[in-house]
């Protein structure tokens, strides 16, 4: 990449979803490129506000590489990327051009018919949950991002992180497995407990309309908590009150499908609690109750 720090040379983003459209449009409207080129499955360009913007254009297919492109950036889905670097390979694009992709689980072994053709490759996913291809471009503002790659790759992947204003996070040799899981529990399963919190809360006769905005705010200040604090002095509740009367009570309370979810969950309030300096004989209790229930 011949461009100056935070700017980058005429990016071609293949892929016109969620996360290519909102990266795309965030390093637009942050003037990070001049010119950018963006492949989608589509035969004319989705609505979104990024086309139409001088100096981006929309190609239909993959029929040929643009020209004057610094460097590729795959925004497809995970089991198409192995396609779309095959039939990259295929074009043969200048070995010079790096190319990455946004998967957060798969390594940039993936790109391997492109590395074997003297490509730098590399890959670049924002800790972001981007569910919408506009508003998403606003959440990538600031966001930390996986990274791996070495060279021209890592270079273009640094300069995407620099020009959305957000931090590297340097993946080690085959961590992404586990750095996605991570993403998984902290964004998914953040989702999918409060989905069950919610539940809980009607059962309790409070409306979802009501409860939603309670369970939202509270989650937000526990997360702001860990953020300041870290895990085990953000932590608060029963558990680590060493409260077993309460957990019994909750235990007791929560149906078949929902009492292996709390216990599982418990037993990591448990592990923080005994950092915490919970009292031994409670923590004992806990444990009992928690890895007992089924």
């Amino acid at each position: 990449m011949n461009a100056s720090p935070g700017r980058l040379s005429h990016p071609w983003i293949i892929g016109a979803g969620r996360t290519g459209l909102a990266m795309g449009l965030r390093l637009h409207r942050d003037g990070a490129v001049d010119r950018l080129t963006v492949t989608g499955r589509r035969p004319s360009a989705p609505d979104h506000p990024l086309f139409g913007e001088p100096g981006v254009a929309y190609r239909p297919a993959m029929d040929g590489v643009p020209e004057g492109i610094g460097g590729i950036v795959i925004a497809v889905p995970d089991g198409a990327i192995g396609e779309v670097a095959d039939r990259l390979a295929s074009l043969h694009p200048s070995p010079e051009l790096p190319v990455l992709h946004t998967s957060g689980s798969r390594s940039m072994d993936v790109l391997a018919p492109l590395s074997a053709r003297g490509h730098a490759v590399g890959s670049a996913h924002p800790l972001a949950a981007i569910s919408d291809p506009v508003d998403g471009a606003d959440r990538l503002s600031g966001v930390s991002w996986g990274v791996e790659g070495d060279g021209a790759a890592l270079d273009l992947a640094e300069r995407i992180v620099a020009a959305c204003g957000g931090r590297v996070l340097r993946i080690a040799p085959g961590g992404k497995p586990a750095y996605h899981a991570a993403a998984v529990f902290a964004s998914n399963y953040a989702v999918a407990l409060l989905s069950v919190a919610e539940g809980l809360m009607e059962q309790a006769g409070v409306h979802a309309r009501d409860a939603r905005p309670a369970l939202t705010a509270l989650a937000a200040g526990a997360v702001e908590n860990v953020a300041a604090r870290g895990p085990v002095a953000a932590l608060t509740g029963p558990i680590l009150r060493g409260d077993v009367e309460t957990v019994a009570l909750h235990l007791e309370r929560l149906s078949a499908a929902e009492r292996p979810l709390y216990c599982l969950l418990g037993r990591e309030a448990l592990r923080l609690a005994r950092l915490a300096g919970i009292d031994p004989a409670a923590a004992a209790r806990l444990a009992d109750l928690l890895g007992g229930a089924e």
